[in-house]
Formats: C-alpha cells, structure tokens, sequence
C-alpha cells in the first residue's frame, strides 16, 4: 500500500502540470483546476488495477478526455459557457516551452518572445473553440504532441477516426485564424 502511494505521489508530481495544461485548454481555467483534481482521484483509485496494457500516459490522458467529455457535455456547463462566465485560460499560467528559434543555441529576444506568446495565445483560443470531438484530437496533437497512434489509444478511437477529426479539425482551425487573426499571426 505504501509503495503504491509513492508510486502514485510521483505520477502525480510527473503528469498534474501535464494534465492541468491538457484540461484547461479543454474546458478552461475556470473548469480545470477541480478536473484535474478528479482526474488524479480516479488515477489513485484506479491505479492498483491498471494493467499496463497501455503506456502510463496514454492511460492518463484518456482518464482526463473522458473526464473532459463528461465536463463538456453537461447542462451546467453549457449554460455557463452560454453565459460567458467561462474566462478561457490565463495564458500566463499556461506552458509556452523554451523553444528554441533561428540558430541552434540562438535564444528568442524579448520581442519574439512577446510576439511568440501572442501567437501561441491565439492559436490556442482558437482551438478552444472547436466543437469537442475535433478540440480533443487537434489538442493531443499540436499543443501536447502526441502522435495520431497514442491518440487513438487515449480516446480510444481508431487511427483513421483520429486522423480525420485531425484534418477536419486543422482545416476549420485555419479557417478561423485566416477570419481573425493577422497573417503574421498564424504563420
């Protein structure tokens, strides 16, 4: 019992951050903190029965998408999103990555920096607002990286399904940021 406490203390210390990012860009921030909490609950009780048929992150990753869906689809949700009570996310809180740009030890200035941010914060309204079957994939994909493979191990879908919410996803996704962003924006 105890080592399965420890196991579970260092999932939680190694996915939480993972996870929250994951929820708040599926729910927003409002939503996220207390799924994540209720991931992570069913994460320990489930824990001691997991049967390692499938990678410890994929197996996690499809607890927090059903528990997002589950999120999504009821009615004090959709009302609250119909009010506009729902912020979105602070994209201060949310991991932008230390990416590197131009030269291979070249560290992005100030200025590309802000301009990066304020890309990578469009970019995610915009994916925000996709209807949920084709924010789930195209999250997975773009924001958490995750191949169209380990996608549909998560949501439990097939490759073809995954990748043709994928293109429909992307496509609608660009069409967005054409009608509402700066070309500069989204290349």
């Amino acid at each position: 019992m105890c080592e399965d406490m420890l196991d579970f203390q260092q999932i939680y210390n190694d996915f939480r951050p993972k996870i929250q990012r994951y929820l708040t860009r599926m729910v927003g921030e409002y939503e996220a903190e207390d799924l994540t909490q209720e991931v992570f609950v069913k994460v320990s009780q489930a824990l001691p029965a997991f049967r390692r048929e499938s990678q410890l992150s994929t197996w996690i990753y499809r607890i927090a998408a059903n528990t997002a869906l589950d999120r999504l689809r009821t009615l004090p949700y959709q009302r609250t999103l119909q009010l506009g009570l729902l912020n979105g996310f602070d994209s201060d809180e949310v991991e932008t990555g230390d990416k590197v740009v131009g030269a291979q030890n070249e560290v992005p200035s100030l200025e590309q920096q802000l301009c990066n941010k304020e890309r990578y914060d469009c970019y995610c309204d915009f994916i925000k607002n996709l209807p949920p079957n084709y924010r789930l994939v195209v999250a997975l994909s773009e924001l958490e990286e995750l191949a169209a493979k380990e996608i549909a191990d998560i949501l439990g879908l097939s490759i073809e399904t995954v990748k043709i919410r994928l293109h429909r996803g992307r496509t609608r996704l660009l069409q967005e940021l054409k009608a509402h962003c700066n070309p500069e924006d989204w290349l």
